[in-house]
């Protein structure tokens, strides 16, 4: 699934190509993309207003409209936004055609991505009973980290992974960021030191921000708009790296199962809790 990164990677490229543009036509060519909107409905809000803003909040790519509505897309596990591309492979769910000949087009095999639009006076309420603090948030301070780890009862894998908690993270960077913490993914949050939550934060953004500077991770199908892959993949620390050495101690990475989730970690430099039992 793309995570901050990777929605951060498309974003900054939509935003300079969609920004001032008037949008001439809208076609939802999958009923369940708008689900509970009507296709006639969606498009009929869409038509004829202008792109007056491109941001995100988490991994949802959000679009300022003229019309005071805002256009909120999440690409769950396999959405893709394209510029004009030359070729879709019969996934297009949604294709926005825009002034000057701009095309844009959400192509998802698995249909899992969404698409809703918004009073633009409704979105921060509409965040707010969702998501938590992103990262790179200046109220993210290591006090209002460490104060959410206090009451956790579920492993920090997971807690990292609450979108309700921290806004952004998924499988790829809670793994990235825990190693570069030094903490297991199976620490119990609320056993964590005020020392070791400011060193988590710390490597949360550094993981982040190396995903952002790479321009995402691909592993199965996440690309930027203009087709081209994601290159994180190639710096992963941990994840996806079973069986390889570590890369501060030559001991082995391995791989097991947390809330359902595959994980990736070194037992030497990331010691497992006394008493905890892993399942591969």
């Amino acid at each position: 699934m793309p995570e901050l990164p990777e929605v951060e990677t498309v974003v900054r490229r939509l935003r300079p190509t969609l920004l001032g543009r008037e949008i001439e036509a809208v076609e939802v060519l999958d009923p369940r993309f708008c689900t509970p909107a009507s296709p006639e409905r969606f498009e009929g809000s869409l038509s004829g207003v202008t792109v007056t803003e491109v941001g995100r909040r988490g991994k949802y790519i959000v679009v300022a409209l003229s019309s005071a509505q805002t256009l909120l897309m999440h690409l769950r596990m396999t959405g893709t936004l394209l510029i004009d591309p030359v070729v879709v492979q019969g996934h297009e769910r949604l294709r926005l055609n825009l002034s000057g000949g701009v095309t844009v087009v959400f192509n998802d095999p698995r249909r899992f991505g969404t698409g809703h639009l918004l009073e633009s006076a409704d979105v921060d309420s509409y965040f707010s009973s969702r998501l938590g603090l992103e990262p790179f948030d200046r109220d993210f301070t290591a006090d209002h980290f460490f104060s959410l780890t206090r009451d956790r009862r579920s492993p920090l894998k997971n807690f990292l992974l609450d979108q309700k908690l921290v806004a952004g993270i998924g499988n790829i960077y809670a793994d990235e960021a825990l190693f570069r913490a030094r903490l297991h993914p199976l620490r119990m949050p609320r056993g964590v030191t005020r020392e070791q939550a400011a060193q988590l934060r710390l490597g949360i953004i550094d993981a982040l921000q190396a995903g952002i500077d790479a321009g995402g991770a691909t592993i199965d199908d996440f690309r930027d708009p203009d087709g081209a892959w994601g290159a994180y993949q190639s710096e992963f620390l941990v994840h996806r790296r079973e069986g390889q050495g570590c890369p501060e101690c030559g001991n082995v990475i391995v791989r097991f199962k947390v809330g359902g989730r595959s994980t990736y970690c070194c037992e030497q430099c990331q010691p497992r809790p006394s008493r905890v039992k892993v399942s591969r």
